[in-house]
């Protein structure tokens, strides 16, 4: 509870304010079957109707002054549980967002999903249930429990036997029902992960006809969630039956032996009236307090899967950064020895002791097999991963010592999986600088080779785009991401084979722009066509994590086995074509 103590401290009032006030609600709840029966007791026993009158305009006014109450209290308990859950959620997105790419994996973009939705939720209703009902159903069992004894001792005793078993039963149904939800929680994690990756990629999925595949998976993640949730909810289910029961039962007797002493003239009618509606309304606070428990259960289970991700530590992190405020200047870069691995716990290593260096305003090119470690050995760079063994230096200064920020900051990348936002064109650009002006953007497109097209649409740079991009081609929405690297002025391009959609002509052009326009930056193009690395300064040849050839065109011809039969295969297959 600790944890959630800073998410009730800004909101403190709206949490006292809302059970006080459901208290003035109870407090009427309790006097008002008092005043009935001295209705029947005094005014309609004695005719008296001044005294009807009287007793009944006290009941109307303290019905209203209950439901001031009951609104105050509601809207304080409201005003506090969401906005406890709004700065939750938004502690435990800043928290995802300083994930690591392994941490994110270690839960699933799903279940993520989830708990910030539908976790969230639960804890948000409960605290919302609790304010309305902390006070006001102990308060009124309370209340009830001694009106009642103040009317009728021994007709009383009935509830000392009432009450321990209908505890115990609330305290049995809630141990059962706990481990249930948790259970269902997670089921609702596959079922999120599921939807968002057919969503995701509904277009591979029709491309291939498989929609009756996904159709079944998500038939099958759905009968286990339902599966779940009934097993969960038969607890819920059983608990409102035998508490019904329980107080049908309780109020049968009362009314039995309340009867018999109104016919023996022990008790008057009037207070029968009033100990009837005191026993329904202890029997109704156990209920409630039932309800809160259970919900509560549930939303316990949520509240520890919220905080699994608030007590996930970053594994990447500058807060032991030595040189913080380092800004890069010229981009050189330097891997000393370097290692990694992304399953620490096995010995193979999609990198193995590479060592290379950079220097600023070369363009390099690194090429080799699908799955030798190109990609992987330029996101150490701007330390999307970090290395297992080794250094790797930009500037003369390990990326670990740098913040993340500054890193980042001076860092361009173009990934393989292309990504753009819904939104315009110009917003999409922007990402590369906020503040950029119409011209600088449009300068950064035509270096891309995007700028044609983009005019080619009737609205230009305001034209919308779907989510992911998906109303542009894939060359449209690669060079589209170049721009917007570009706009970036970064002190270091890394492009992971991100022309691979670009016909040849294009990504000459686009080469071409960069010698020009970026002739200071260190530009890195990973690529499967040896024709995008052909010109560039200096090429890394990769197989298997380890680098097997190093320098230019020519010299690799002449020195490196590897490079040469990429080279001749590709070469004869354009021949062919």
């Amino acid at each position: 509870m600790k944890r959630y103590r800073k998410y009730v401290l800004p909101y403190w009032k709206y949490f006292v304010m809302g059970p006080i006030l459901m208290i003035v609600e109870v407090i009427g709840e309790v006097f008002l079957p008092a005043l009935m029966a001295n209705i029947i007791n005094v005014g309609a026993a004695n005719h008296d109707v001044s005294y009807i009158l009287m007793t009944g305009g006290m009941m109307i006014a303290l019905a209203f002054i209950m439901m001031a109450g009951g609104i105050g209290g509601n809207y304080f308990a409201v005003k506090a549980a969401v906005s406890f859950a709004a700065d939750l959620r938004r502690d435990l997105f800043a928290r995802v967002q300083d994930f690591s790419f392994h941490n994110i994996d270690s839960f699933s973009t799903g279940s993520l999903v989830t708990r910030l939705t539908n976790d969230i939720t639960q804890i948000q209703n409960v605290i919302m249930m609790g304010l309305k009902l902390f006070l006001r159903a102990p308060g009124m069992m309370i209340g009830a429990v001694i009106m009642a004894f103040a009317i009728n001792p021994s007709l009383a005793a009935i509830l000392l036997v009432v009450i321990p078993m209908l505890a115990a039963m609330i305290m049995l149904i809630i141990r059962i029902g706990f481990p249930r939800f948790d259970f269902m929680q997670k089921k609702l994690d596959l079922l999120n992960s599921g939807i968002r990756e057919a969503l995701t990629n509904v277009r591979v999925v029709k491309s291939f006809v498989r929609e009756d595949r996904e159709e079944q998976k998500f038939a099958e993640a759905n009968a286990q969630l339902k599966e779940a949730g009934l097993r969960a909810f038969k607890v819920v289910i059983f608990q409102m039956p035998v508490m019904m029961l329980a107080m049908n039962i309780t109020t049968l007797a009362v009314v039995w032996v309340g009867g018999n002493m109104v016919l023996a003239g022990t008790m008057p009618v009037g207070d029968l009236t009033a100990f009837t509606t005191y026993i329904v309304q202890v029997l109704m606070s156990l209920m409630m307090l039932a309800m809160v428990l259970l919900q509560s259960s549930r939303a316990v289970a949520s509240a520890r899967r919220i905080t699994e991700v608030l007590d996930t530590k970053p594994d990447l992190t500058d807060e032991d950064a030595s040189d913080a405020d380092a800004v890069i200047q010229k981009g050189d870069i330097e891997f000393r020895n370097v290692s990694f691995s992304y399953y620490k716990e096995r010995e193979e290593k999609v990198l193995d002791h590479i060592s290379f260096s950079i220097t600023h305003g070369e363009t390099v090119g690194i090429i080799g097999s699908t799955g030798c470690g190109k990609t992987t050995l330029v996101q150490l760079i701007p330390r999307l991963y970090d290395v297992d063994e080794g250094e790797v230096l930009v500037d003369g200064i390990d990326v670990r010592e740098y913040s993340l920020k500054h890193l980042r900051n001076s860092v361009g990348m173009v990934l393989q999986k292309n990504v753009l936002f819904s939104g315009t064109i110009l917003d999409n650009l922007r990402w590369g600088d906020e503040q950029a002006d119409p011209e600088q953007v449009r300068a950064a497109a035509q270096a891309a080779q995007a700028d044609d097209f983009i005019r080619s649409f009737e609205k230009g740079y305001d034209t919308e785009l779907g989510q992911g991009g998906v109303n542009v081609s894939g060359g449209q929405k690669q060079r589209l991401c170049i721009a917007r690297a570009l706009l970036k002025k970064p002190r270091i391009l890394i492009l992971d084979d991100s022309t691979s959609a670009v016909d040849t002509a294009t990504e000459a052009m686009i080469r071409r722009s960069f010698r020009t326009e970026l002739k200071d930056t260190t530009k890195i193009i990973i690529a499967q066509r040896i024709t995008s690395v052909m010109e560039a300064d200096k090429i890394l040849v990769l197989e298997e994590g380890r680098i097997v050839g190093e320098g230019s065109h020519r010299e690799l011809m002449a020195s490196c086995e590897t490079y040469r039969e990429i080279y001749e295969s590709q070469m004869d297959k354009e021949v062919t074509a």
